[in-house]
């Protein structure tokens, strides 16, 4: 059914198929139109770079609040700290600051300032704020 056409490799018959173009030196040809797109490439490679180069910076949003405390700490302060808002129900601010204690608990490797700070917080929201209860 299929018949075997040659046992030589299809290099052999490389000129056969090219036909007027295997009397030419087609290598460099080739090469040359290579060396082209490259370099074509390349330019377009570089004005793509230029311009993301060039544009405009966009505003990153930053995850945490760089900045330290303040030394009497506000309503603000302690929503910042619990990660709630300035106007929250009495609840949300005992899961906020259970959240956040956990996170920061001295026992789990956290910081006895930042655990007071906290303790502050939740203080200052729920109303039950003294002069300074931080020990620091």
């Amino acid at each position: 059914m299929y018949q075997k056409i040659s046992s030589v490799s299809p290099v052999v018959h490389l000129p056969k198929l090219l036909g007027f173009w295997s009397n030419l030196q087609v290598a460099p040809l080739i090469a040359g139109a290579a060396v082209a797109a490259a370099a074509y490439a390349g330019k377009y490679g570089i004005e793509a770079w230029q311009a993301f180069k060039a544009r405009p910076p966009r505003p990153r949003l930053r995850k945490f609040y760089e900045g330290g405390f303040q030394a009497t700490m506000t309503r603000r302060e302690a929503a910042m700290i619990l990660g709630v808002r300035e106007s929250v129900a009495a609840e949300k601010v005992k899961e906020a600051h259970l959240r956040v204690m956990v996170a920061n608990h001295p026992d789990a490797g956290g910081s006895h300032y930042l655990a007071s700070k906290i303790n502050e917080a939740k203080d200052m929201m729920l109303g039950k704020t003294k002069i300074s209860s931080s020990a620091f």
